[in-house]
C-alpha cells in the first residue's frame, strides 16, 4: 500500500481508503454485518489505515469502530460527517449557517458518533454538506478550533455538493479547512479545473468518492441492469440511465482497447493520477471488492496516452436529481 498527505494536516493516508457508506444493513441491499467486518479488517491487514463513515450511514460508524477497536496496536484513521441540523442534502443557497451547522449540533453529533463507535476521538470531522455562503460567518469555526484543542478530532474538512466543486473553492482558499471530500471521476472531471489546483496550492487533502460512480464505472451497469427491492441505486440508475451508461462505457473500453473487466482499475488509476488526490474511498463490502481495490496501490499511474483519451470521456448530468 502506498500512502499520500492529507494536505497539511500531518495525516499520513492510505491512497487506497474505505467507504463505509454501504456496509452493514444498508440502503445497498445485500450488505450483511458479518461480511462488512470481515471486509474491514481484511482492508486493514492489506494497508488501507483510512476509513470512512458518517452519522447517516445507518450502523456503520458502530460498526466501523467496533473493526478500529479490533485492530489492536494499529493505527487505523476514522474520518466521519455532522449531518446538516435542518436535514437537507444538498445545501440550498442563502442559508444562514446557523440553520445548518450551529456549535451546539455540531458538538452534540459528534459526542453521538463517539458514543456510538466507541472511539475517543475522531482524525477527520466533516461537514455533510457545505455552502461558501457559511465562509466568515456563524459560530461553526469557533467549534471546531474547539474540539481540535480537546482533541477530539484532528482536522476538520466537507463534503463538497454533489457534482459542484466550485461550492468549496472560498473555504479552500481561506484557510479554514483541512480536507475536502469532492466526486471525481472519469464522467465528472470538473475538479480538475479549479478545485484540486486550489488545494495543491493551499495544503488542502482531497478525500475522492464516487471514483466509480456508483457503480456504472464497474462496466456491470447496461440496458436492463436491476437491483433488488429497497435498493437506493434503482433510483440513481432508474428510466433508461443504465442503457445511457452502458453506451458510455462500451466507448470507453473501445478506446482504451480494454475489457469491460478492467474498466474498475482504469477508473481508480484515472483519479489517482492527480497528486493533488490524497486517497479515493471506494465502497468495499466483500473482501473480494477490497483485495481487488487494494491491489491498484502499486505505482503504477496511466499513461499521457491514456489519460488524453479518458478526458474525452467527460458526462455532464447529476443522477442524484
Amino acid at each position: 500500500m502506498r500512502y499520500r498527505e492529507l494536505g497539511l494536516s500531518g495525516l499520513s493516508v492510505s491512497e487506497i481508503g474505505y467507504g463505509a457508506w454501504g456496509i452493514g444493513e444498508s440502503s445497498w441491499v445485500g450488505a450483511t454485518e458479518d461480511d462488512s467486518v470481515r471486509a474491514l479488517h481484511r482492508a486493514v491487514e492489506l494497508g488501507v489505515n483510512f476509513i470512512d463513515t458518517a452519522r447517516g450511514y445507518g450502523e456503520s460508524e458502530r460498526i466501523v469502530g467496533r473493526v478500529v477497536r479490533e485492530r489492536v496496536g494499529e493505527e487505523v484513521l476514522v474520518a466521519t460527517k455532522v449531518p446538516p441540523k435542518n436535514g437537507m442534502w444538498p445545501a440550498p443557497e442563502g442559508l444562514d449557517p446557523a440553520v445548518t451547522f450551529p456549535g451546539e449540533h455540531i458538538r452534540e453529533s459528534l459526542e453521538t458518533s463517539l458514543r456510538v463507535s466507541g472511539l475517543d476521538h475522531f482524525d477527520v470531522l466533516q461537514f455533510h454538506v457545505w455552502s461558501d455562503d457559511w465562509v466568515g460567518r456563524g459560530d461553526w469555526l469557533e467549534t471546531i478550533a474547539e474540539l481540535k484543542q480537546s482533541g477530539k478530532i484532528r482536522s476538520f474538512g466537507v463534503s463538497v455538493n454533489d457534482h459542484r466543486p466550485e461550492t468549496a473553492l472560498a473555504l479552500v482558499r481561506s484557510g479554514a479547512v483541512d480536507s475536502v471530500q469532492v466526486i471525481y471521476n472519469i464522467f465528472d472531471q470538473a475538479p480538475a479545473e479549479e478545485l484540486l489546483p486550489a488545494c495543491a496550492e493551499h495544503g488542502v487533502g482531497v478525500i475522492v468518492r464516487v471514483a466509480l460512480d456508483e457503480g456504472g464505472l464497474t462496466g456491470r451497469i447496461d440496458a436492463g441492469t436491476t437491483f433488488p427491492e429497497g435498493d437506493w441505486r434503482n433510483r440513481y440508475f432508474r428510466d433508461d440511465r443504465p442503457a445511457q451508461v452502458g453506451q458510455r462505457v462500451a466507448a470507453i473500453v473501445a478506446d482504451l482497447g480494454i475489457t469491460r473487466d478492467e474498466l474498475a482499475e482504469h477508473a481508480l488509476r484515472f483519479v489517482l493520477s492527480s497528486p493533488a488526490v490524497s486517497t479515493v474511498i471506494p465502497g468495499m463490502r466483500t473482501v473480494r471488492n477490497v483485495e481487488r481495490n487494494t491491489a491498484l496501490s502499486d505505482g503504477r499511474p496511466l499513461t499521457a496516452d491514456q489519460l488524453a483519451v479518458l478526458a474525452g470521456h467527460r458526462w455532464q448530468r447529476n443522477f442524484y436529481s
